[in-house]
């Protein structure tokens, strides 16, 4: 049996429910990361609170706070990579037992389709939960390496270097953050993945659904509201 055959499994509705779902992945990613002028987006004001935060480092003697606060941050990145890990080697483990997983759904939705149909639509929460766990180990990378700079920030604030040493840590806190929130969207994408084993319209109603939840949680929260009652000092500035 060759690609074309097998692709012709998949119903019109399940081609148009993936693309819905891929397609707002990506644009919430870029709404996000892109906000339009005067509506930044929670991320984006979280960025200039980064900056805002290494400036008061460099005034803050002894630093043992922000320290803490860095191995926080990286803890969190290593727990969902974990977490990550596990769900990836028990999709793995799915793969190789759909005739179970195939007797589930039928017996849920009435429906009997082929092993290979299973398989590809378990692919695809594995695809999401991949790029999560990548995004995930890259941050926790870089929050450790945002505290090497942070230890090289002089202490001496009158120093030339402290407030640009302080700066380049501040981007590179927001990259890292950057790619860990990535890899939130990539997870919570996999989740909604997820309902296509009950069919394509499930399918499209969780890519909405995850997608609204995106959207309102960067533009349109009480946390946002918050935020926004004191902006950051920052503005994409990052030297002081």
């Amino acid at each position: 049996m060759n690609w074309t055959t097998r692709l012709a499994q998949f119903s019109l509705l399940d081609l148009a429910a993936l693309s819905l779902l891929v397609a707002s992945w990506l644009w919430i990613s870029w709404r996000i990361e892109n906000p339009p002028a005067g509506r930044p987006s929670v991320s984006w004001l979280m960025a200039d609170f980064r900056r805002d935060w290494m400036k008061r480092m460099v005034e803050r003697d002894p630093r043992i706070f922000d320290a803490q606060l860095v191995g926080n941050l990286r803890q969190g990145t290593a727990f969902f990579a974990s977490a990550s890990m596990i769900a990836i080697g028990g999709g793995l483990a799915l793969i190789g037992n759909t005739e179970q997983l195939a007797g589930i759904a039928q017996d849920l939705i009435q429906n009997s389709v082929p092993a290979f149909v299973w398989e590809v639509k378990i692919l695809v929460v594995l695809l999401f939960l991949s790029n999560a766990f990548l995004k995930y180990v890259w941050a926790h990378r870089l929050f450790g390496y945002c505290s090497v700079l942070m230890a090289a920030v002089p202490n001496d604030r009158g120093d030339a270097l402290a407030y640009p040493r302080a700066a380049q840590a501040a981007e590179i806190s927001i990259t890292a953050a950057r790619s860990f929130n990535r890899g939130m969207r990539a997870t919570y994408f996999a989740l909604a993945a997820v309902a296509w084993l009950a069919g394509a319209v499930p399918l499209a109603g969780a890519a909405l659904v995850t997608f609204a939840v995106l959207y309102r949680r960067e533009f349109a929260s009480h946390s946002r509201t918050i935020l926004l009652r004191i902006p950051p000092e920052s503005h994409g500035d990052t030297v002081s």
